[in-house]
């Protein structure tokens, strides 16, 4: 995934204020943004005056600008280094119609510094800046302090956080997701809506799982791409004492479902799994899942697309892998831990030692032969953010939850994919995704991302989201 990203950037001004704040506060802004390896588009002291927006003419220009780069630009940063012109702004925007999100930032005054040369009034300009944005109806995101100097750290970290929501607000709205299957006749629980996420930009592309499998059986063994995906998947895992014949249908379902993603340019995959795949193709797909979810093309099973939506928003705010997993067992009394499971396709990268086994429930029902490929180990300790996306067809919207946690070291003597988190105040948690009748599944990575999501679901997608934040 390419973290790079792209802002046009509007810097305020007003007359009556010291231009030369404007001035060096434009070199200090293209500065950090240019240390962040943040590309920006903004207007030059050529184009107006010191390259801020001012006047209606200002606003125009700056517009123009914006629209005619609209299909880089991914957010919208407002700079005010003194008290700035809140029509300026708000008109820019309006005319640029970019629908992107914004951050706006106000400069610090220095208290030394607060003679009628020197003194911004930056603090209450951002107010009247962000009144005139809620009048217009667009939306912005504030940085962490109400006033901040654009070389501290505190600015830094804002632009990172930005940075994560412009690439889960833009990686949404154009998202292509593959559903490769029909839903597993036992899984009620992860039926969804396909109008309601289109509605929100994310379109679902739907394949037969029988095409898929006469695609697979018609590729030679020999053939070019089957090899080089086969090599791919020693190389993925140790595959000693693998059979030979499992690792060959493991490849030719790679390459197959490889070519269907690229031709219809898709983000992310969601597969039908139990037990039509082990029963007419003879493996689990764990692994060619899990190197899917490690080389950033998120893939979750049993046909959960909004599952995978919840990966691919997690990896777009991370730019690290995702994986999805069962809410599933207590451990022991603590109220606050959990145990993660799943057979596992995670990817490699979150587990401490990965295997590739047998799956060892399906196989007491297909056969051990019928069952290879399955990805296992117990997820290393560290940060962890969870999410689920749900579709509620009765009310017609999109609900979500996001939150943080760790994955801990506690010991955990069982089988599969496996972690044990732990969750301040999980219980409230646990009830609200039961009293709401969100699904089992979460989507997690190993990260400290949940601020980012909250913020690109609620506030842009326009999701109605629950933060578990204490």
């Amino acid at each position: 995934m390419d973290a790079k990203i792209t802002l046009g950037v509007i810097m305020g001004n007003r007359g009556f204020f010291p231009d030369h704040l404007v001035e060096k506060g434009r070199e200090e802004v293209l500065k950090v943004l240019k240390e962040e390896g943040i590309k920006a588009i903004t207007l030059t002291p050529e184009d107006t005056k010191l390259g801020s927006v001012e006047t209606l003419e200002d606003a125009v220009k700056c517009a123009e600008l914006f629209k005619r780069n609209r299909e880089e630009i991914q957010g919208v940063l407002v700079s005010l280094p003194n008290f700035g012109d809140e029509r300026g702004v708000a008109n820019t925007l309006k005319m640029a119609g970019l629908d992107v999100p914004v951050l706006v930032q106000a400069f610090a005054d220095d208290p030394d510094l607060m003679d009628l040369a020197n003194r911004r009034d930056s603090f209450c300009g951002k107010m009247s800046v962000c009144n005139n944005l809620n009048q217009y109806g667009i939306d912005y995101s504030l940085t962490a302090s109400h006033t901040v100097s654009p070389d501290s750290e505190s600015f830094r970290k804002d632009l990172k956080w930005f940075a994560g929501v412009c690439r889960v607000v833009g990686g949404l709205r154009n998202a292509r997701i593959g559903s490769i299957g029909a839903r597993p006749p036992a899984f009620n629980t992860v039926r969804f809506s396909e109008k309601l996420l289109q509605a929100t930009g994310i379109t679902v592309e739907t394949v037969d799982l029988s095409d898929i499998f006469a695609s697979a059986w018609k590729l030679a063994d020999n053939d070019f791409a089957v090899r080089n995906r086969l090599d791919g998947i020693k190389g993925y895992l140790d595959t000693e004492g693998a059979p030979a014949e499992s690792l060959l249908r493991m490849a030719k379902l790679a390459v197959v479902i490889d070519d269907w993603m690229q031709e219809n340019r898709l983000v992310a995959s969601a597969l039908q799994c139990w037990t039509s795949m082990e029963e007419n193709y003879g493996i689990v797909p764990c692994t060619v899942m899990g190197m899917m979810s490690e080389n950033l093309i998120p893939s979750a099973c049993e046909v959960d697309v909004c599952g995978v939506v919840g990966m691919y928003a997690l990896q777009l705010a991370s730019g690290v892998p995702s994986a999805l997993a069962d809410w599933n067992n207590n451990y022991g009394d603590d109220p606050d831990k959990a145990v993660l499971f799943h057979c596992s396709n995670w990817p490699k990268s979150m587990i401490e030692q990965p295997e590739m086994v047998y799956q060892d429930i399906i196989a007491e029902t297909v056969g051990a032969e019928n069952a290879y490929g399955a990805c296992v180990g117990k997820i290393s300790p560290g940060p962890m953010t969870y999410a689920r996306i749900s579709t509620d067809d009765l009310a017609g919207t999109i609900l979500a939850y996001v939150g943080e946690g760790e994955f801990t070291d506690d010991p955990l003597s069982t089988f599969g994919g496996r972690a044990v988190v732990k969750i301040e105040r999980l219980q409230d948690l646990l009830y609200f995704i039961c009293e709401n009748g969100f699904e089992h599944h979460v989507a997690i990575s190993k990260s400290s991302t949940a601020d980012v999501l909250n913020e690109a679901f609620e506030k842009y997608m326009d999701w109605d989201v629950y933060y578990h934040n204490f």
